[in-house]
């Protein structure tokens, strides 16, 4: 049975960081480092980051919601001002320019609020000619991951791979056209990431900065 005919159900985020980790057994050995995408992602990343005894850090993308519909996506931003969008949406919810460009610069202020907050006044860890694993704790139509991914790009590292437990397996073809990939599931029929989980609690800020400073 391939990966994509699998309907795993994690007990919860650090389930699927064990299991994770133990699908990146390749990397054990190599000096890397583990970025997450916050909240949820930083408990799956620092299992990862624990197994393979590598640094820890965060990305930081933030969806761009569609007017009056702030969880459909119209595109992303990253912490670099890198912004992705969905043109289909867009058209299809007709926001317009004024708006894309006022909630671009509300979003980027949140990024740089959140990143200054979870390091606590530390630097970035650089990622240039560093072997990366981007991880969260699953991806929906991954407008943010992708996000993600073309910051981490901008950034020279030597490789990059995505983990992430669960994804819709559509999604999962259009990533992997981008880079490498480890999913653990990937089924056709995906309703949201939290169905995949037994336990799905919120992630405070406290937690983030908890397992950043742990790493650190």
């Amino acid at each position: 049975m391939t990966n994509e005919a699998l309907n795993v159900i994690f007990k919860d985020r650090l389930d699927a960081g064990k299991k994770l980790a133990e699908a990146l057994g390749q990397f054990k050995g190599v000096d890397g480092i583990v970025l997450a995408i916050p909240r949820g992602g930083i408990v799956v990343a620092s299992e990862i980051a624990d197994f393979l005894e590598f640094r820890l850090d965060i990305v930081i993308p933030r969806k761009i919601g569609a007017p009056d519909q702030p969880e459909l996506a119209i595109g992303a931003i990253s912490e670099d001002g890198t912004v992705l969008m969905n043109f289909d949406v867009i058209r299809r919810v007709g926001a317009t320019e004024a708006y894309i460009k006022e909630e671009s610069a509300r979003q980027l202020t949140e990024i740089a609020r959140r990143a200054s907050a979870y390091r606590v006044g530390r630097s970035a860890i650089p990622l240039q000619d560093e072997d990366i694993i981007l991880v969260d704790d699953g991806v929906a139509t991954g407008a943010t991951l992708k996000a993600a991914i073309n910051y981490v790009k901008n950034q020279n590292p030597r490789n990059l791979t995505v983990a992430i437990p669960v994804s819709p397996i559509q999604t999962i073809r259009e990533l992997r056209a981008e880079v490498d990939v480890i999913c653990l599931s990937s089924p056709e029929i995906f309703y949201a990431i939290g169905a995949f989980y037994s336990d799905f609690k919120q992630i405070t800020d406290e937690e983030v900065i908890m397992h950043l400073q742990k790493k650190r």
